[in-house]
């Protein structure tokens, strides 16, 4: 089996959730519930995460994921070539949970690579390459363990795919002018 496809299909949840709170930003009635993540506190001078990671993001970020996963159930259980690509049953009751674990282990990941940015003296907004690209896919990673145990060959693949969709993503992202910058 294709192990890019794999990787793909498998880790999508997590990749939608990454993206969900540059749109969420966007949608003129969600722009009033911009509440900070860290309530505007400062730790050691330096803000914690920071005016972008925002409570409208991350469930923005949950619900997408899930919604991801519920669209995963539905072609796993209709379609015979999407079994042939799915690293786990999406037949498993469990694997609802899966949704809300991607969503908040991508962003979770997200704002916790955003406090060393903070911490270390990189302003919001500034790239901080290869970090901004990963935090997501590890923080995914270790938020779906607790459900899903993949083999250990299927990691570095998640982590490479998921990379290049992200210079993707980001770039067609800056193209439509929904990011400010292409990286």
């Amino acid at each position: 089996m294709n192990p890019f496809l794999l990787a793909l299909w498998f880790f999508m949840p997590a990749g939608l959730s990454n993206a969900a709170p540059v749109l969420a930003n966007k949608v003129p009635s969600y722009k009033k519930w911009k509440t900070p993540l860290d309530f505007g506190h400062s730790w050691h001078g330096k803000r914690i995460f920071g005016d972008n990671k925002t409570f409208r993001g991350l469930v923005a970020g949950v619900v997408l994921a899930t919604l991801a996963i519920g669209l995963q159930k539905y072609l796993f259980i209709h379609s015979g070539w999407i079994r042939e690509i799915s690293l786990i049953d999406y037949n498993q009751s469990a694997v609802w949970l899966l949704g809300p674990l991607f969503g908040i282990g991508a962003l979770v990941g997200d704002a916790l690579e955003s406090f060393f940015k903070r911490q270390i003296g990189i302003a919001s907004g500034q790239s901080w390459f290869p970090f901004d690209q990963i935090d997501y896919i590890i923080g995914g990673l270790f938020f779906s363990l607790p459900l899903v145990r993949l083999s250990i060959l299927y990691y570095p693949w998640i982590l490479v795919v998921w990379f290049g969709m992200h210079l993707i993503v980001s770039y067609i992202g800056y193209l439509l002018k929904l990011k400010d910058k292409p990286i």
